[in-house]
């Protein structure tokens, strides 16, 4: 073959495959190469008596964090959304070469954001709220910032109210400190913020049994790769791990609570953990599983850190990793450009209001313990709202009632007035 001849095949095969690159390259649209994102955040239920996460008022605890962070607020929010998850402090951290501008958009299913920085450039749905419209029909929640500068090089002070607050514990990594520009000024940080409420369906159940056995259940379509059983009495702790769950794909070798049932829907049966253990042993074990999932070391000991008090504090409940495809349905995340690489870690805490619980909970509205009460926080609600339904007479009904009708004065008097 001559060497014109040569050249002119080649020319022939560059132009009929032109059209297909062209089309290749459009469709798998721009991309940052050496750009990653990382993100972590929590999905906090409280269980019912059937074991599913039930209706609460979450944002009653909602005043923790720094004053700068912005609030979405108006004349019907002031008493709280109710709903059946708090999504807590999901931080989306970014790792740039170099300096690099994107837009990030988060959708929330059946939610609203609430809380969040820095400024952002649409917070839908932007209409009044009120206690039980989430239940109503209305656009899923959704923020959007429409213009992150991430800067590696970036030095400027990052904001501080001067006030111990677990929100900073999230800036102990190694992230690209990022810019938004806001009708304030320049905002900086080391992450994209925001918080919300919504009613989904979380994919886990645990109910007690007559044993005090704590049945879990994965009633999603995907695996959930480790759960944590933990209480906490006093000084006491105690936890346990378990690797997947019954019906999970990849843990067909997991025995059900009971053989009458499907691997599918049958629940893990698992005994309440000997309170022998350390809050700093289970940190690390934490530590570890987080890690498993994508995190950097850094982003693990971030979040424990941040949670540490919350997810450790008295009571019992299920700590869980949630599923990432669940993760992606309800809380879809856009970056453009796209990143070479998203690590979505989140931990799911169901509550669990164990026989110990009510007995603590009785006592101290017995005694006027507000001390012991506080332990509670915000889980006080559902938690008489579950004795009441399962209370053995209907004197301890009434009793149950009573306490929670002082609870919803207290709450009034300090949050409303």
């Amino acid at each position: 073959m001559t060497s014109k001849l040569r050249c002119l095949t080649l020319g022939a095969l560059l132009a009929s495959a032109a059209p297909s690159l062209a089309f290749l390259t459009m469709r798998a649209g721009p991309v940052y190469s050496g750009l990653t994102a990382h993100e972590w955040g929590t999905f906090t239920s409280v269980a019912g008596p059937d074991g599913r996460a039930v209706e609460w008022c979450p944002l009653t605890g909602s005043t923790d964090l720094p004053s700068f962070v912005e609030h979405f607020r108006n004349a019907g929010f002031k008493r709280g959304l109710r709903g059946t998850v708090r999504m807590e402090t999901p931080v989306v951290y970014f790792y740039a070469p170099t300096e690099e501008t994107v837009s990030v958009r988060v959708n929330f299913v059946k939610g609203v954001i609430t809380e969040w920085y820095p400024d952002a450039s649409r917070v839908e749905p932007n209409a009044n709220l009120w206690d039980l419209s989430l239940y109503q029909e209305h656009v899923d929640g959704s923020i959007a910032w429409d213009a992150v500068t991430l800067a590696p090089n970036q030095t400027a002070d990052l904001p501080d109210d001067r006030q111990e607050n677990h929100y900073y514990a999230a800036r102990e990594t190694t992230s690209t400190p990022l810019c938004v520009k806001a009708s304030t000024g320049d905002q900086h940080e080391k992450f994209l913020f925001y918080r919300g409420v919504s009613t989904f369906s979380v994919p886990i159940s645990g109910k007690l049994d007559m044993q005090s056995k704590v049945l879990v259940e994965n009633h999603g379509a995907r695996p959930i790769p480790n759960t944590i059983l933990f209480e906490r009495r006093g000084e006491k702790v105690g936890y346990r791990i378990t690797a997947g769950l019954p019906g999970d794909p990849s843990n067909a070798d997991i025995l059900p609570a009971s053989t009458e049932t499907t691997a599918q829907s049958a629940p893990l049966a698992l005994d309440p953990p000997e309170v022998t253990a350390t809050i700093d042993s289970l940190a690390r074990d934490l530590e570890g599983i987080l890690i498993a999932q994508g995190l950097y070391q850094n982003e693990a000991q971030a979040m424990v850190q941040t949670w540490r008090d919350s997810w450790f504090e008295e009571g019992s409940r299920l700590l869980y990793i949630v599923p990432r495809e669940f993760i992606d349905t309800v809380l879809p995340l856009t970056i453009k450009p796209a990143p070479l690489e998203t690590t979505r870690v989140f931990v799911g805490r169901l509550e669990l209001v164990t026989p110990a619980t009510q007995e603590a909970v009785a006592k101290a509205f017995g005694e006027t313990d507000q001390p012991a009460l506080d332990k509670y926080g915000r889980f006080l609600e559902p938690i008489l709202t579950t004795m009441i339904r399962s209370a053995p007479n209907a004197v301890k009904a009434k009793e149950y009632r009573a306490d929670l009708d002082v609870y919803y004065k207290s709450y009034y008097n300090s949050h409303l007035r």
